[in-house]
């Protein structure tokens, strides 16, 4: 494993079982995250995207192990040695916790409303045992300083704040214990445009102050487009497609990637949508179609689509990784964004 790559996740898997009858029999499972394979460079934002269902959140929560994965390994780089977070007791799951947080997407119900916003970000310090008393609330002001929030704010409940305040909130708790990885879930989607803007600034601000690596999870590709270094995205729980983020942007390989690009509104008032989108909704993950996933709704599927899932391949050329899955990647031309 490459000393640069922080995080290194390989065939992930997380099957939810399907249960019926009084004695909770199991007649099936729903394969949410289904051998799914990347990495993280240190320093590094990689986006994670795709429709909702396609399995994006639930990939971030079994790295973490906020829930149990099924199989597969999440190695995880601490000075050099390799950790296998799925391997890992209970002990010593809090230990490396530390250095894993997560932003979640909804700053109303990801904050207690009984606390308030000193016990709300020093609760990871005296929980830990790094902080009490005065350096812990010297702490949590140096916190919100570093959020854009007043410290003298530190005494007030949730309700006293505007969605975008409580996300940095919840941006300041994640930074409590210096982690090295943040999974961000969806931090934006439930903000104002104009705060959307504030708040990814923010991240990319403290990402180069306290050198931080992003997992960006996000149905939205301006917003990846904007903070990612790399894309990957995923549909029915497997990953179909990953480059650069210019590289995947400009030339898709998957037909999936071109539908959510073509999707992406277009800032041009004078612009009239002629394209067509993407039909149909997410394949069922308890019962997904024969060969690709994708073919049911794919415009240039043919015989063996139906037949064949197609394996993961790097198409990049020079040297650069753009991997897809895809049968046809190397004869199709598919539209990009200028």
């Amino acid at each position: 494993m490459n000393s640069s790559i922080l995080l290194d996740v390989k065939g992930l898997k997380k099957y939810f079982p399907i249960q019926k009858g009084f004695w909770k029999k199991k007649v099936g499972e729903v394969r949410a995250v289904d051998n799914v394979s990347f990495y993280i460079r240190e320093g590094e934002t990689l986006g994670l995207v795709g429709e909702s269902g396609s399995g994006k959140t639930t990939t971030g929560r079994a790295i973490l192990r906020a829930i149990e994965p099924t199989e597969g390994e999440v190695l995880f780089n601490i000075d050099g040695n390799l950790i296998n977070i799925p391997q890992l007791d209970r002990k010593e799951l809090k230990q490396i916790r530390r250095h894993m947080q997560m932003i979640f997407q909804d700053p109303y119900s990801s904050l207690n409303p009984r606390m308030t916003v000193r016990d709300i970000i020093g609760e990871p310090l005296l929980v830990n045992g790094v902080a009490k008393g005065k350096e812990l609330e010297d702490r949590v002001a140096e916190l919100m300083k570093a959020v854009g929030l007043r410290p003298e704010y530190m005494i007030r409940y949730p309700h006293a704040f505007s969605g975008g305040q409580r996300q940095r909130i919840g941006i300041a708790r994640a930074l409590a214990l210096n982690p090295k990885l943040i999974v961000c879930d969806e931090p934006v989607s439930a903000l104002d445009v104009s705060i959307q803007a504030q708040t990814l600034n923010l991240l990319q601000d403290l990402q180069e102050q306290f050198h931080l690596t992003y997992l960006f999870i996000s149905h939205d590709l301006g917003v990846v487009e904007h903070i990612s270094d790399r894309v990957a995205v995923m549909y029915t729980g497997r990953l179909v497609e990953l480059a650069e983020t210019e590289e995947l942007f400009k030339n898709p390989k998957h037909p999936y990637t071109e539908a959510l690009l073509a999707a992406v509104p277009k800032p041009d008032p004078k612009y009239r949508d002629t394209e067509k989108h993407l039909s149909g909704e997410v394949a069922d993950p308890s019962n997904p179609p024969s060969g690709c996933y994708f073919h049911p709704r794919c415009p240039y599927a043919k015989d063996i689509c139906k037949q064949e899932y197609p394996p993961l391949v790097n198409v990049g050329d020079n040297g650069n990784e753009h991997l897809v899955s895809c049968h046809f990647a190397d004869k199709l031309s598919l539209a990009g964004v200028e």
